[in-house]
């Protein structure tokens, strides 16, 4: 396993329902320590008789290095199939095994700068740390939140505590404006003077994100949503393209390159068609009519 990267037994304490999401609370000694804003956990999941070969990849919402039980890791959990479903229904006190902290987390300024940070459904998790650790280096943080539907958001009243404004979005307007994040985005970074945008959802979102920041001279530090199975850079189920400092593209690990990058290095062109695919010009990419 990677330097700085551990594998735990850990233990739930407090499981809470947040809208249509499940916020866990764990135990997990070493893992918290180590955590930054952006990384990620992997969960073992199923019982002992009911177990899943691969782990689900969930975003730290926040870590504490100590505390009553010692360090603990907060994650989010949409249940749509078996192994959510198996976590969400965790009591308190059930053991979960934990391996993390996983992937590079977000760059911060090394100077004050307005910065403006996007979440889509749960993809907000992780924002709220990052929050406090900017306003902890005297950058001004606002937030826009957006969701298909109200019930879809997340932390909402927590981000009005860890941030200097908050625009909420829905897609079907019952609550905050009607539309996408992408619509009102581009008045918040222009009103803010914003040099940094931060954003963790769905790849459509990302894209639109990067887009908008782009527009307005910021630049866009996005967290994927890759299907991760391993977490660790071997299984290559969460590789995508992205573009180097050289201009080469290459396809990377999500997982590990990730899950943060630049949004103006991602081929969003490979996800046009909600699928991700090797661009013709990637290094390595099979040429038209070769072999």
């Amino acid at each position: 396993m990677s330097a700085g990267v551990v594998q735990v037994r850990g233990e739930l304490i407090a499981t809470r329902r947040a809208g249509a999401y499940q916020h866990l609370t764990v135990v997990a000694p070493g893992v918290a320590e180590l955590a930054h804003p952006g990384q990620f956990v992997a969960l073992a999941v199923g019982g002992p008789t009911s177990a899943h070969l691969l782990r689900r990849a969930f975003s730290i919402h926040r870590a504490k290095p100590s505390g009553t039980y010692g360090g603990t890791v907060d994650v989010v959990v949409a249940p749509h199939g078996p192994g959510t479903r198996w976590l969400t229904a965790l009591r308190p006190h059930d053991p979960v095994d934990v391996v993390g902290p996983l992937g590079r987390p977000f760059p911060l300024p090394a100077e004050p700068v307005p910065c403006v940070l996007v979440g889509g459904g749960y993809g907000s998790a992780p924002l709220f740390w990052l929050a406090q650790e900017l306003r902890a280096r005297g950058c001004e943080v606002e937030m826009v939140l957006g969701a298909a539907s109200e019930d879809r958001l997340f932390g909402v009243v927590e981000a009005r505590r860890s941030a200097d404004g908050v625009t909420v979005t829905t897609d079907d307007g019952s609550a905050g404006r009607r539309g996408w994040v992408s619509d009102v985005l581009g008045e918040v970074v222009a009103r803010t003077s914003a040099g940094v945008v931060y954003a963790c959802g769905p790849m459509g979102m990302l894209r639109s994100v990067t887009e908008v920041a782009s527009e307005h001279g910021a630049v866009a530090q996005v967290a994927v949503e890759e299907s991760m199975a391993c977490g660790i850079g071997v299984c290559m189920t969460c590789v995508m393209p992205v573009t180097g400092n050289d201009g080469v593209t290459r396809m990377v690990r999500s997982c590990v390159e990730g899950p943060v990058f630049r949004g103006d290095r991602v081929r969003w062109d490979a996800f046009s068609d909600g699928l991700g695919r090797v661009p013709d010009d990637a290094l390595g990419a099979a040429r038209a009519g070769g072999h």
